[in-house]
């Protein structure tokens, strides 16, 4: 299974941007998906995933109101809307894939088996 997560770039703060992830080898459907991001000197954190078909989304809390996480199964991707980005959403993001089929949505990275390459999201004040 190989993500291939998109969509970054340098914006405003305020701005907006749409991160994308494909996957091949394997069907995003029916596994659950999340995206995480780490900033220089920090650890990676949680943004947002979602349930194995889609009906729930988490966020976290500094996220939330602002990123959208959605899929499209017909097109085998995942993405996180990102709205209103400040300086402290500066980071890369990685999109992520649980390994068992109908597992549950997990905001802990090590539950997650397969990674993309990150996709660098930087917000300018």
């Amino acid at each position: 299974v190989q993500l291939q997560a998109s969509g970054g770039g340098l914006v405003q703060a305020g701005g907006s941007l749409r991160l994308s992830c494909a996957a091949s080898g394997r069907t995003f459907s029916n596994y659950p998906v999340g995206w995480f991001r780490q900033a220089p000197g920090k650890e990676r954190e949680f943004v947002a995933t979602d349930t194995w078909s889609g009906s729930s989304t988490y966020y976290a809390d500094s996220v939330k109101g602002r990123f959208t996480i959605s899929r499209d199964n017909a097109k085998n991707t995942v993405y996180l809307r990102m709205n209103s980005l400040k300086p402290e959403d500066t980071a890369v993001y990685y999109c992520a894939a649980r390994n068992s089929r109908y597992s549950s949505a997990s905001v802990h990275a090590y539950e997650y088996a397969y990674w993309g390459q990150g996709t660098q999201v930087t917000v300018s004040s």
